[in-house]
């Protein structure tokens, strides 16, 4: 029943675009926050703008030395961060001329490279077993962590720039705090090196995706693993939350891209694209697209189409009988998470009603930019505690259904033994 009224509202993820332009396997790729461009890194050294809209040209950027390990866009659109195998990190601005700055950022190759949420700050991750914290405007280095044992393959602020999650060849997720420097926790349940991790949108849960072939979510604040997903027959080495926090996306090596529904905690879509290893996947900010690079030298972008699925109405649907008050095939607790945090990314809301808004976007002149922001942010923010709201009481409305119904049946049995005993 479920898997039907899932149908009945969305759609199979589509292919829109391939770009072609790379001369080896794509390492990374991330979208700008206005969506009109995907940059890309790849073992080729280069780093590619490619333009979402039709009949714009790609933009190539040549500086580095060695293999593009990471790229991302600066909150704002206006930079692109590339991390390489030479050792160094550069800053792009995005346009036709491709100027950059260059800084050398590690004494290995440097794996990631990663933006705050306000712009300010840069994350690298590094084979010398560091993760190191720089300013964006001079590319000032503030300060070091240094208790991975083995490469760190990926540094990741959380939404708020408060804490940090690496992940490491040493098989280990550490979390750390960004103020006084220290690791708060180390996660150490996956069987093989640790490719890649990330926040959640709201900041209380992780997930890593390793070379033991899984998918592993944690809650950073009780340490305890929450959804355990062995989906893939090969390495994981990359995965993206969709702005929404319902959905999980991860690349393999197995040449699948898989969608992971968070609150069902289980396995959406296998999508079969890229010939090869596929080495990376990102969300676009607003979630209504999503791309994905492999060692086919492609990039190919997609459209979401489930994004618009309200899990309210797939809950009214379902009915009594099938409703579930907890998730069990490999997750402990995850869908809870809105009742103890009430956090946007782990509600039912749409995406379209959750996506970042550019600062002053569509706001008169007289409202500054961050107060409109800021406005914008609050209004979601409460339209999402509606829904949460409206979904937590219909689920309390099944429970009492169900708790009615075991009531009643208890009675007649009581009755019923009665009666056999004669009393």
């Amino acid at each position: 029943m479920c898997e039907l009224c899932l149908s009945l509202l969305q759609d199979d993820p589509t292919l829109e675009r391939h770009f072609k332009g790379h001369r080896d396997a794509i390492t990374s790729l991330d979208f700008s926050s206005n969506m009109k461009q995907i940059a890309s890194g790849s073992v080729d050294a280069c780093v590619m703008i490619w333009n979402t809209r039709p009949q714009m040209r790609a933009y190539r950027f040549v500086g580095h030395k060695d293999a593009v390990t990471c790229v991302q866009f600066s909150p704002s659109g206006h930079l692109v961060a590339s991390a390489s195998r030479d050792k160094t990190v550069r800053l792009w601005v995005p346009s036709v001329k491709g100027e950059s700055t260059v800084f050398r950022a590690h004494t290995g190759t440097v794996r990631s490279v990663s933006f705050s949420s306000d712009g300010q700050t840069l994350l690298t991750s590094s084979d010398d077993k560091s993760i190191k914290v720089w300013t964006v405007h001079r590319q000032k280095f503030l300060f070091s962590l240094n208790q991975h044992i083995n490469w760190v393959r990926c540094a990741r602020f959380s939404p708020d720039g408060r804490l940090i999650v690496s992940a490491s060849d040493d098989k280990t997720v550490k979390l750390w705090d960004k103020n006084s420097r220290e690791c708060i926790h180390s996660f150490c349940e996956h069987g093989g090196y640790v490719n890649h991790a990330d926040f959640h949108p709201s900041g209380t849960c992780i997930a890593a995706a390793s070379t033991d072939n899984t998918v592993k979510v944690w809650d950073i604040r009780t340490h305890k693993l929450l959804q355990h997903y062995p989906v893939h027959s090969a390495t994981v080495n990359s995965l993206s939350f969709h702005p929404s926090g319902n959905y999980l996306i991860t690349a393999s090596s197995d040449s699948t891209l898989k969608i992971l529904d968070l609150l069902e905690g289980r396995l959406l879509y296998t999508l079969h694209g890229h010939q090869g290893p596929a080495s990376c996947v990102s969300f676009s900010r607003t979630g209504d697209f999503f791309a994905s690079g492999g060692a086919d030298e492609q990039v190919m972008l997609w459209r979401t189409n489930f994004d618009s699925v309200d899990y309210s109405e797939v809950l009214e649907q379902k009915g009594a009988a099938d409703e579930k008050a907890s998730v069990h095939s490999h997750t402990h607790g995850f869908p809870s998470l809105p009742q103890e945090s009430g956090a946007a990314g782990v509600s039912s809301q749409k995406s379209s009603s959750t996506a970042p808004v550019s600062p002053g976007a569509g706001q008169p002149d007289s409202i500054p930019a961050a107060l409109a922001s800021t406005l914008q942010h609050i209004v979601g923010q409460l339209d999402v505690l509606t829904q949460t709201v409206a979904i937590l009481e219909q689920r309390l409305t099944l429970t009492e259904d169900k708790l009615k119904e075991c009531m009643e049946m208890q009675l007649d049995l009581l009755i019923l033994e009665n009666r056999n005993t004669g009393y």
